[in-house]
């Protein structure tokens, strides 16, 4: 099993978000922190690790960004809320399964429980760090921290 490395997760705020920020984590930490304290939560980790899993193994993953009630301190996460940031090569066209499934938005939530958005870099508008920063808004207009899984340090 992989070590967790370190990082900085903050506690929640009192609207049981975490305080405004992009969050780096490992996957580990990630699934550590919001991967417990329900059985729904748990399922919805699992949910996680499979996208993660799948985006990364396409060779193209830039970013893969968290929001949403996953990382919030809600106790059962209706799905998880993530957003890729794709190399400009990564091409859809060429994607088959489980993959294209993924990057297809409707089809993502009916097959992984998931709420996915993705983008290449190239069209990342104002550039990649504000499209990411972004993710922060809620629907109210509020802020809230989001996590972004960094790969492991060997």
């Amino acid at each position: 099993m992989a070590q967790a490395t370190e990082s900085f997760l903050p506690s929640f705020g009192k609207d049981g978000d975490l305080p405004p920020g992009i969050f780096p984590t490992t996957l580990l930490e990630a699934l550590l922190r919001f991967g417990k304290g329900s059985r729904r939560r748990v399922a919805v980790a699992l949910r996680l690790e499979r996208i993660y899993r799948i985006a990364s193994g396409t060779g193209k993953l830039a970013r893969f960004v968290v929001f949403g009630s996953f990382v919030s301190a809600k106790r059962e996460p209706a799905d998880v809320d993530v957003f890729l940031l794709m190399e400009d090569t990564f091409d859809l066209g060429e994607q088959t399964g489980e993959i294209r499934i993924l990057f297809d938005h409707a089809a993502a939530q009916a097959h992984f429980g998931a709420s996915v958005f993705w983008l290449r870099r190239l069209a990342a508008l104002g550039g990649e760090e504000e499209t990411i920063a972004g993710w922060q808004i809620k629907r109210d207009g509020n802020r809230r921290g989001i996590v972004e899984i960094v790969k492991e340090r060997t």
